[in-house]
């Protein structure tokens, strides 16, 4: 997208504001498709820095994600936590991962998870 979506930006603001961290949204970003909830962009560098600090040899990149986001004005990225890529009839990670989305680069969107079933 050239423009962000004026109604995804302000459905990442309601998330950043604290006011949910449970909206789940599917987005088309890049040919992929990504599915799972949303969280505020502090909440989401938190649980990456805390994932690195785990990692013995990742540690060292857990500063980069324990700093404060500085940013002023309206949300530019959906921060995406217990989520999946969407490919043939699995989700990857099966457990959920974190992924970061600019909102520019949405094509598509929907809201609610996805998930499939063999039922």
């Amino acid at each position: 997208m050239s423009k962000p979506d004026a109604l995804l930006v302000d459905v990442a603001a309601l998330v950043e504001s604290g006011q949910s961290n449970l909206m789940s949204l599917t987005v088309v970003t890049g040919g992929a498709v990504i599915t799972g909830r949303l969280a505020p962009e502090a909440v989401w560098r938190q649980r990456v820095s805390e994932v690195l600090t785990d990692s013995e040899s990742l540690r060292a990149f857990s500063g980069a994600f324990s700093a404060s986001p500085a940013r002023q004005g309206p949300p530019t990225h959906l921060h995406f936590h217990v989520a999946r890529i969407l490919q043939g009839t699995v989700g990857i990670p099966e457990t959920g991962g974190m992924y970061r989305v600019s909102i520019e680069d949405v094509s598509a969107w929907t809201v609610g998870d996805f998930s499939y079933s063999d039922q």
